[in-house]
């Protein structure tokens, strides 16, 4: 059999979970959202690295590799640890880190303001607006660069603003903006 066919891919992709920056801009990330990312590339250089590498090397000295489902299964998982690596690195390398905390008591809409809006159908949303590595939609967090929120930045409390939506364009009026309280590190 050809090895062509057999050989899997260890190129230079990127796990692309979180989605591309737009070209030109900056990795605007919370202090918060910054850790996140910090915690989660030392936990996988310091603890499953070393442990996945222990495991293929376990598997690698039982003999035969072509059969040995712990060795091919550690070998993948290797590639995946590290392409992360990869990835959170480089992003972490180009970020820039905005405390939101900057603006509170302003009812101008920036990075971090958690705002809430009502729509044309009288519908109210509350969304918070953080970095493309941390926004989580299943908690209400959207990135700085999705359609609601660059129609939101920059207005104020009352702003009417128009929103592009695939059905159409929709008038959104701004109802609060708020931001979290500075933290006071002093004992």
């Amino acid at each position: 059999m050809n090895n062509v066919f057999t050989q899997e891919t260890d190129g230079e992709e990127e796990d692309n979970a979180l989605p591309p920056l737009p070209v030109g801009s900056k990795n605007y990330i919370t202090p918060s959202g910054y850790a996140n990312l910090r915690a989660e590339l030392f936990e996988l250089m310091d603890n499953e690295r070393p442990r996945m590498v222990e495991i293929v090397h376990w598997a690698a000295s039982n003999g035969d590799r072509s059969e040995n489902g712990d060795y091919h299964y550690g070998k993948k998982r290797l590639r995946e640890i590290d392409r992360r690596i990869r990835f959170l690195t480089k992003r972490l390398e180009i970020a820039q880190v905005t405390d939101p905390s900057s603006h509170h008591g302003s009812d101008q809409v920036f990075f971090g303001a958690t705002v809430t809006y009502v729509d044309e159908g009288q519908v109210a949303r509350t969304v918070t607006i953080l970095g493309i590595d941390e926004a989580d939609s299943l908690k209400a967090e959207v990135t700085w660069v999705s359609p609601i929120a660059r129609a939101l930045l920059k207005a104020r409390e009352g702003d009417v603003v128009k929103l592009v939506t695939p059905v159409g364009v929709q008038e959104v009026e701004l109802l609060a903006v708020r931001y979290p309280a500075p933290v006071d590190d002093k004992p």
